[in-house]
C-alpha cells in the first residue's frame, strides 16, 4: 500500500483499460464484476476524481482516468522489478552489478555480452560507466565498482585479481598535414621531443604515472573521441587503438608513425577483467566475466 493507494487497485484500473470493460477485467482478474466497481470507486472516492465516464455501454476513461493509467502502468512496472531484485537476491544474485570500464575498451564485444546479461538477468540492476585512464582501478578500490575492464599498468597490482581478455594494437599517428608526416623514416626521440604529445590522462589525479611518453609537451585527455578530434585536426601526435583508425588511415586522413625502440609492446595492450581481492564477484558478475572471455 502506498498511503491509501494500493497495487491491486491500480493492477484493476490498468486491466479495465486493457480489456475495455469492468466484466471483461472480472473474468481476466477472477473476480464478479460487482468487486471490480467497488475497486474503481473506492479508488476514484480516495483520490477525488473520475476516472471513467459511465453514461454509455461500456466504460470510457475521462482525461484524467489516461493520464492516471500511465501512471498506474509505471508505479506497476516499478514494483515488478523491485520484486524481481529481492527475487534475485533470495537466490543469490547480487543486488545491483556495478561496472566500469577504460575508454581503449572496444565497444562491440562488450555490447554483446551486457545484451547477453540482460536476457539471463532480466531483474538485476546495472550501472555501466566509461571512466578517464586509471578511473576503473580508482572505483574498484574504493567499493564503487563490482568490476572493471581495463588496462592494468604496469603490471597487475597486489590488490587486484585481473582477468586477461584482449589485447588492443596500438599505432602511432598523426595528421597528414603534420611536420611529423613528412619525415620519410622510423622517428626517434629527438624527433618527437619538440611535438605536442595527445595523452589520456587520469582526470582526478593528472599526475599519476604515465606510460609510453615522448614528447616535452602534453595535451591530456580524458576520452578518445575528443582526442581524435584534435588529432585529426594536426594539433600533434597519439598512439591509437589500431581498430579505431585502421580506415583512417587508409583513407588517408592519418598517416602511421614508426617509432625508432617504442616502449609500447608490438602484441598491444592487454585488456583486463578485474575485481578487488577482497571482494569476489557475484553470480551476475561472474557469468559476465565467464561470458567476455569466451567471446574474446
Amino acid at each position: 500500500m502506498i498511503g491509501s493507494l494500493t497495487l491491486d487497485q491500480l493492477r484493476v484500473l490498468v486491466t479495465i483499460a486493457d480489456v475495455g470493460s469492468f466484466s471483461a477485467a472480472g473474468r481476466k482478474l477472477g473476480r464478479v464484476q460487482s468487486a471490480i466497481s467497488q475497486t474503481i470507486s473506492t479508488l476514484e472516492d480516495i483520490q477525488g476524481v473520475s476516472l471513467f465516464e459511465r453514461s454509455g455501454y461500456r466504460p470510457i476513461l475521462t482525461d484524467t482516468g489516461r493520464v492516471l493509467v500511465e501512471q498506474a502502468r509505471l508505479v506497476l512496472a516499478s514494483a515488478a522489478r523491485f520484486e524481481g531484485v529481492a527475487k534475485g537476491v533470495r537466490m543469490g544474485l547480487e543486488p545491483e552489478l556495478v561496472i566500469a570500464i577504460d575508454p581503449l575498451v572496444p565497444s562491440a564485444p562488450f555490447i554483446e555480452s551486457l545484451s547477453a546479461l540482460s536476457l539471463a538477468f532480466p531483474n538485476l540492476p546495472v550501472s555501466f560507466s566509461t571512466e578517464g585512464l586509471g578511473g576503473s582501478l580508482r572505483r574498484l578500490r574504493n567499493d564503487s565498482t563490482a568490476i572493471g575492464i581495463c588496462l592494468l599498468l604496469p603490471a597487475v597490482p597486489d590488490d587486484i585479481t585481473a582477468y586477461p581478455l584482449l589485447r588492443v594494437r596500438m599505432q602511432a599517428v598523426v595528421a597528414p598535414g603534420h611536420p611529423l608526416a613528412r619525415l620519410g623514416r622510423a622517428a626517434t626521440q629527438i624527433d618527437l621531443e619538440p611535438h605536442v604529445q595527445l595523452v589520456l590522462s587520469d582526470p582526478i589525479d593528472p599526475g599519476s604515472a604515465n606510460f609510453g611518453l615522448a614528447s616535452v609537451r602534453f595535451w591530456r585527455f580524458v576520452d578518445l573521441g575528443r582526442r581524435l578530434d584534435f588529432l585529426l585536426g594536426g594539433f600533434g601526435w597519439c598512439r591509437m587503438p589500431e581498430h579505431l583508425v585502421s580506415t583512417l588511415i587508409r583513407d588517408g586522413r592519418l598517416v602511421p608513425l614508426c617509432i625508432e625502440n617504442d616502449p609500447t609492446p608490438e602484441e598491444g595492450l592487454t585488456i583486463y577483467a578485474a575485481h578487488t581481492r577482497n571482494r569476489p564477484l557475484g553470480q551476475a558478475g561472474q557469468w559476465l566475466l565467464d561470458d567476455l572471455r569466451r567471446r574474446l
